[in-house]
């Protein structure tokens, strides 16, 4: 079931809803799309997302095979603040990628990262930005409580009322 514009053009982005991360891929037009996915996962929770990954292999596929039953929507998230480079040049350079075998880091290197490359000549993943400073911030949040723990029990003359 689809979500959003039903009506990718060329060079579009798809976000696809999988149970516990979004899969991206680049819509090249007549139902396909191109995207890295990770040819070893097992599962569909495995697939593009699997933390042990290191490889993984640009594929060209019919969108509607990619997204199988999940939802999924033309998310051009950063055209506001950055320039789409010229569609032409978008489906070029993603065409010279299928087949490729890629390395692969779910932090720094994702499908994510491979579509806002070729789209605005940058790679960059929300997700995993996400992922980075919200664990990122539960640590320091954690480091903060314990600090603040070891000086209320110096500032007490080490007795602690608990």
């Amino acid at each position: 079931m689809a979500e959003g514009r039903r009506d990718p053009q060329p060079g579009d982005l798809i976000e696809i809803f999988r149970p516990l991360y979004q899969h991206w891929a680049l819509y090249v037009g007549d139902g396909y799309v191109i995207h890295v996915t990770d040819e070893e996962a097992s599962s569909i929770f495995l697939s593009s997302s699997s933390i042990s990954a290191t490889r993984a292999k640009v594929k060209m596929e019919l969108l509607k095979d990619v997204v199988k039953n999940d939802n999924w929507r033309v998310n051009n998230k950063f055209d506001r603040s950055r320039t789409p480079r010229p569609v032409k040049e978008i489906i070029r350079d993603a065409e010279q990628w299928i087949g490729k075998e890629v390395s692969y880091d779910v932090l720094k290197k994702n499908c994510e990262h491979f579509v806002t490359m070729l789209r605005y000549g940058k790679g960059v993943s929300e997700q995993a930005e996400k992922a980075v400073f919200g664990g990122a911030t539960a640590l320091l949040g954690t480091a903060l409580l314990g600090a603040l723990a070891v000086l209320r029990v110096a500032l007490s003359g080490g007795k602690s009322k608990i």
